[in-house]
């Protein structure tokens, strides 16, 4: 055999790889989150979860740290959440021991907000560049600095259309594979994974760029 040949590294999966993998893994979200922190593992990849703290975002964290202890978790923070969003994302922090990494808008809300007033409504011009400032310039910069190749997300069919025409396991844009574990979980699902293991949830959670159920920010769409 030649050695070259012996010592290469795995080759990425393609497309039907994936497809197969989507298939006999979509709707068992344990086993699917170990094949993603496995593949990262074996290819020596980098995997990330993301994760805004809404309701049972504790799920997929704890699914993902039960595999991969040290995984990074990135944030988006855009600064507006509320109160016990933030207190939220502490407690799951130190009861799961999240590797986490915030990524914030290049103002404070404080700044932002001293020179252009409050959040946007949906229907104010300025609201896409708003959406830009304070969630998706700081998702590319995540991605630029952490250069993933695997990404988790707890995004579900029920969230929006969008969604629902999703497969749980693809191939992004950005060339990610993209991961979604909970893709076909109901919320009955998630609250009794939540019982079952002693996770904590937060039902007070607002995000401005989004600003109605069933709405998307743009964020999956872009990515």
């Amino acid at each position: 055999m030649n050695r070259a040949a012996a010592t290469a590294a795995p080759a990425m999966p393609g497309a039907e790889e994936l497809a197969r993998v989507s298939d006999e893994l979509g709707h068992d979200a344990p086993a699917l989150t170990a094949w993603a922190l496995g593949l990262g593992q074996r290819l020596g990849l980098r995997a990330i979860v993301t994760t805004n703290f809404r309701p049972f975002e504790a799920v997929i964290l704890h699914m993902a740290c039960r595999v991969q202890p040290d995984v990074p978790v990135v944030w988006m923070d855009s600064g507006y959440n509320t109160a016990a969003t933030y207190q939220f994302a502490d407690a799951l922090t130190r009861q799961l021991g999240l590797n986490l990494h915030a990524y914030l808008p290049r103002r404070t809300r404080a700044h932002r907000e001293a020179l252009e007033g409050p959040a946007p409504a949906l229907d104010d011009p300025r609201h896409a560049a708003f959406t830009e400032e304070v969630k998706l310039e700081p998702f590319a910069r995540a991605l630029r600095e952490m250069a993933p190749r695997i990404w988790l997300t707890a995004l579900r069919a029920s969230d929006s259309d969008e969604r629902a025409r999703m497969q749980p396991v693809s191939l992004n844009p950005d060339g990610l594979i993209k991961v979604a574990p909970l893709l076909h979980w109901s919320a009955k699902d998630l609250h009794a994974y939540c019982q079952t293991h002693g996770l904590p949830n937060n039902f007070d959670y607002f995000d401005p760029t989004k600003a109605e159920e069933r709405r998307e920010c743009g964020l999956h769409l872009a990515h």
